[in-house]
């Protein structure tokens, strides 16, 4: 009787340090899981909410450069001639410096992703170009650089939509 009792104690010994060997390997696998969702979680808000704050700023850069070239709508239907110059000469330079600005946000997007966002900040950067040619040869007296000037709202504002859609396309993406 001896001899089954000895032989029982050490299968239930046995099975009980099996079963602790299992559970344990089963927790820290479980913790390791865990961890590595909890760091790709936080990893993937850092990451929305840098992209978030890079495309807010080109979105108000934005508006703030459309003010700009309102400001030059307005100087051009001013109707002293010198004080026109004069204002287009100072609106231009400001227009030169937001442009520098909005471009290096553009450059931050680029650089946040993904390519949509990146894609739609260049073709918002691009927009900029007419007003920058109409408004350089509305300082040479171009007749119909104003018009064109004018004519630069809509497509602005339409890329500027497409950035703001692509925008929150990659933010609900993530």
């Amino acid at each position: 009787m001896a001899d089954s009792t000895f032989w029982i104690a050490a299968l239930t010994g046995g099975t009980a340090v099996l079963a602790s060997w299992v559970t344990s390997r089963g927790n820290t696998r479980a913790a390791r899981i865990q961890a590595d969702t909890a760091a790709r979680a936080q990893q993937s808000e850092r990451r929305r909410e840098s992209r978030r704050a890079a495309y807010l700023d080109l979105i108000e850069l934005a508006h703030q450069t459309a003010e700009v070239y309102w400001e030059v709508s307005a100087a051009q239907r001013t109707a002293d001639a010198e004080r026109r110059a004069a204002a287009l000469d100072e609106l231009a330079e400001r227009e030169l410096d937001a442009y520098g600005r909005l471009r290096r946000r553009v450059r931050v997007v680029e650089l946040e992703g993904p390519a949509a966002a990146a894609a739609a900040a260049n073709a918002l950067q691009k927009a900029t170009g007419p007003f920058h040619r109409a408004l350089r040869d509305m300082r040479s007296d171009d007749p119909d650089a104003v018009r064109r000037f004018e004519a630069a709202y809509r497509p602005f504002w339409s890329a500027l939509t497409d950035f703001v859609d692509a925008a929150r396309d990659a933010l609900h993406q993530e």
